[in-house]
């Protein structure tokens, strides 16, 4: 099979050592292409395919992947076969190895590398993403596939730095225990892959297209000794999120030309996608007028004694966090008091993860504070809240990152130690709230884990009495309990209307002649979705068909086709992966017929019986990926 003119890098993880074949790193490569031995280094990506460090680890995917992801994968392995994916590739090695080997013998190295794969896979899989083959001594891995995450590329940023930290602190242990230098380097870049098969033990078939996996290692061997080094395409989505160096453009082997690389320096100012779009310059609010009353009006009644619960449910980028920023503002503008909390999708793994910045705000309190200083702070203003509360302050302290080495809390069962933080927590939020009034906004729970889960419906019930407002928003596959409460109104958030569309891109684009007919084609592809339409218009920028700037841009090359850019497609990938494997196969095949179909035509497509398809378009519906019309 010639593959001529493609630029392709297939790899084959067959589960004992992770052997890869590179067939074209470079352009036209064809059949004729090294191919890598049983212990050969591969001449396109330097990696070893099965030294003889690795020998322990010949054995199948299934022995060093979590059970959640497996039962994940599986379960759903039929639908992603087949499927492009949108994901980030991470490639860990220790430089030196084999100077290492020849320094201390195989033994030795044998038991500093266990240690070291121990470490990579706790970093990968903590923030769910899978290890995709060992190089010997390393690891490629994979986020957003087989299982799609829309932050794939900051949850391989997020592992990067804590795998750093952790090795960080291995190697100065080796090196003061035993005089020995261990050194890691790391290469990151993000890009399209095909999924092929996958086996009943994990092992995995795919196709990463163009430079995808090859740019990865290549910058893992330019890094530096403890250094982190981005390609350019996945700095371009992690900007903001994580503190980046340019480090400059430089020749890669197999590209055309120069590309620019940064170095992965720690977690920068950004949580969100908002965060983004306030840094670009937030775009007028409009077309909302409605929902603004409604949330309004609930105010208005928790402030006269008649607690309320409001969940604000759309899409992903319809602009729930907007709109409910827009309100918290209206909020902090007349004095109130306002407590904040964000789910991340990385941090569902994190018990309470966004109530830690909701308390830690509350407290004015932060990871740089001196412990001793912070734990005044948490003990004095906790005691003038209720000094009965005091006896609690070991735990609360623990929960904030400052325990306390002279009093620790007392030991529990971990059900009941829950039980107690949460009964803290909601006495020291509801503080003050019986006379003056308090909003809440704990923002995307359809990413909560657990225990925020459990916190939410202890604050739900707790309000009554309160003067007290909780606004939550979520995507439509979020359900719980406490929504059946007399108190509770949910709010949909429609995309916008044509004219709020226009409305939003003139405020955007200007009014230049030559941007004229842009908004028509933009609202055709992205529908009411200001994400999805903030997106289209900045690749627009990145690619230089627009000039200029906010309301002022003119359109330099004709656009035939608007292209989804890489974050849409993260997000929507991410969605489809939630669906059952029928209601996949379902909106797939609704896709190929078109934006618009008819029941009837879909029908005789799938050849399913009407009772099964019905419900499938149903759930589809709920889910708000199809419309009727």
């Amino acid at each position: 099979m010639n593959r001529k003119g493609r630029q392709l890098v297939e790899a084959r993880l067959d589960g004992r050592g992770g052997k890869v074949a590179c067939v074209g790193d470079v352009p036209n490569a064809g059949d004729d292409s090294p191919k890598t031995g049983p212990e050969e280094a591969c001449s396109r990506c330097g990696h070893s395919a099965s030294p003889p460090e690795q020998a322990r680890f010949d054995r199948s995917p299934r022995d060093y992947t979590p059970r959640h992801l497996i039962d994940q994968i599986l379960s759903s392995r039929s639908a992603l076969e087949g499927q492009r994916k949108w994901v980030t590739i991470l490639f860990v090695d220790v430089k030196g190895s084999m100077e290492l080997a020849d320094e201390i013998g195989a033994e030795e190295l044998h038991g500093i590398m266990d240690r070291f794969f121990a470490v990579l896979s706790e970093g990968i899989h903590r923030f769910q993403g899978t290890i995709n083959q060992f190089t010997g001594d390393g690891v490629m891995a994979l986020f957003g596939a087989p299982i799609a995450h829309e932050d794939h590329a900051c949850r391989a940023c997020y592992a990067a730095l804590h795998i750093n930290e952790e090795l960080r602190i291995y190697s100065a242990e080796l090196k003061r225990s035993r005089g020995i230098t261990f050194s890691v380097r790391m290469g990151i870049n993000s890009g399209e892959v095909v999924v092929g098969s996958i086996g009943d033990d994990l092992r995995m078939d795919y196709t990463a297209q163009g430079h995808t996996v090859g740019l990865a290692a290549r910058m893992e061997q330019l890094a530096d000794s403890g250094t982190i080094y981005l390609t350019e395409q996945t700095a371009a989505i992690v900007d903001g999120f994580f503190q980046l160096e340019n480090l400059g453009r430089f020749e890669i082997k197999g590209l055309r030309g120069a590309t620019s690389v940064f170095n992965l320096e720690g977690v920068g100012p950004m949580q969100t996608r908002l965060d983004r779009s306030h840094s670009r310059g937030l775009t007028t609010f409009v077309g909302r007028d409605e929902e603004m009353h409604v949330l309004d009006t609930a105010l208005v009644r928790a402030m006269r004694g008649a607690p309320q619960v409001v969940g604000v449910i759309a899409e992903a980028g319809t602009g729930k966090s907007r709109l409910c920023i827009e309100f918290v503002r209206r909020c902090q503008a007349r004095g109130m008091v306002v407590h904040l909390g964000h789910a991340s999708a990385h941090g569902r793994l994190i018990p309470l993860l966004p109530i830690l910045g909701m308390l830690r705000s509350f407290f004015e309190v932060d990871s740089r504070d001196e412990p001793p200083e912070a734990r005044r702070k948490i003990s004095e203003l906790t005691q003038q809240i209720d000094p009965a509360l005091s006896e609690g302050l070991p735990l609360l302290f623990e929960f904030l990152g400052f325990p306390d080495p002279d009093k620790s809390s007392k030991p529990q069962d971990p059900e009941a130690r829950l039980e107690r933080l949460l009964g803290i927590l909601i006495q020291i939020l509801h503080a003050g709230n019986r006379s003056e009034g308090c909003v809440y906004l704990i923002e995307d729970l359809h990413w909560l884990d657990s225990g925020t889960d459990r916190f939410i419906q202890k604050l739900v019930e707790s309000i009554a009495g309160t003067r007290s407002l909780l606004v939550v928003n979520f995507r439509p596959e979020y359900h719980a309990g406490w929504m059946s409460k007399s108190y509770y109104h949910q709010l949909p958030l429609l995309p916008l209307d044509e004219e709020s569309v226009s409305e939003l891109l003139c405020h955007i684009l200007g009014s230049h002649p030559s941007v004229q007919e842009l908004p028509r084609a933009i609202h055709a592809r992205c529908g009411g979705n200001p994400f999805f339409i903030e997106e289209v218009v900045q690749s627009l920028v990145d690619s230089g068909k627009l000039h200029g700037s906010r309301e002022t841009y003119r359109l330099l090359t004709p656009v035939e086709h608007l292209s989804v850019p890489d974050t849409v497609h993260a997000v929507l990938d991410a969605r489809i992966d939630q669906l059952s494997e029928p209601e996949k196969y379902v909106l797939q095949t609704a896709a190929v017929i078109g934006a618009r179909f008819s029941k009837d035509l879909l029908q005789r497509v799938l050849e399913m019986p009407e009772a099964e398809l019905t419900t499938l378009l149903q759930a589809l519906t709920e889910s708000e990926f199809i419309y009727e019309c």
